[in-house]
This record gives structure tokens, C-alpha cells and sequence, in this order.
């Protein structure tokens, strides 16, 4: 199995890896697919949907129940939202399993 977080960081990462545990992701604010677009468009920020880039994989324990590998625009916009990214690693793309949760696909 692919590993979900890299044991190698290459100098330059693209994608910031951040753990939601059970009680984060029952409050459904903490989706960026679902909070993050209207948070975009009401704060006059609509131009960078097409620079953000979010892709989410399931976790396996209630402290890693979600994961998301978000790009560096997408981390400022979330911490600008008020969020506190629980970053857990860094890498250069997200894994081959992990679906885009908002934005743009990884592109090298």
C-alpha cells in the first residue's frame, strides 16, 4: 500500500499534510469542499478557486480520521477561516488514492 505520508521530503513540497481527528470532522465547517467556496466568495477571494488545490483520504483511527493534502494557498485560506491545520507531514503530490476535495489537480 501507497504510504500516506512521505519518509523522504524533496526540498520543494507542493502539498501540506493535515490529520482531522473524529470530533474535527463531525462538524461539517471542517470540509473544505463544503466551507471553504461560499468562505471565497463572501470575502471577495472567488479567483482562487483556481489556485487552490485539496485532496482528502479517509484515515484509519478516530485520531487520524481524515486526511487532507492541501496545497500552500489552500493551508492560508483555511487558517484565514479561523482553522488550525493539524499538519502531520509534507509532500510533493498526494497519493494516487486520494480524491480532489476542491480546486485544481496536481499538475507538475
Amino acid at each position: 500500500m501507497e504510504s500516506l505520508i512521505s519518509d523522504n521530503i524533496p526540498a520543494e513540497v507542493n502539498y501540506q499534510v493535515v490529520a482531522q481527528c473524529a470530533e474535527e470532522i463531525e462538524n461539517i465547517e471542517n470540509a473544505p469542499a463544503v466551507s471553504m467556496r461560499p468562505y471565497l466568495i463572501k470575502s471577495g477571494q472567488k479567483s482562487l478557486l483556481t489556485t487552490i488545490s485539496i485532496y482528502s483520504l479517509p484515515g484509519e483511527s478516530a485520531e487520524h480520521m481524515r486526511f487532507l493534502y492541501m496545497n500552500p494557498e489552500a493551508i492560508r485560506v483555511w487558517e484565514e477561516m479561523g482553522k488550525a491545520p493539524r499538519i502531520i507531514g509534507a509532500q510533493v503530490r498526494p497519493p494516487h488514492a486520494a480524491l480532489l476535495t476542491l480546486g485544481i489537480p496536481f499538475s507538475e
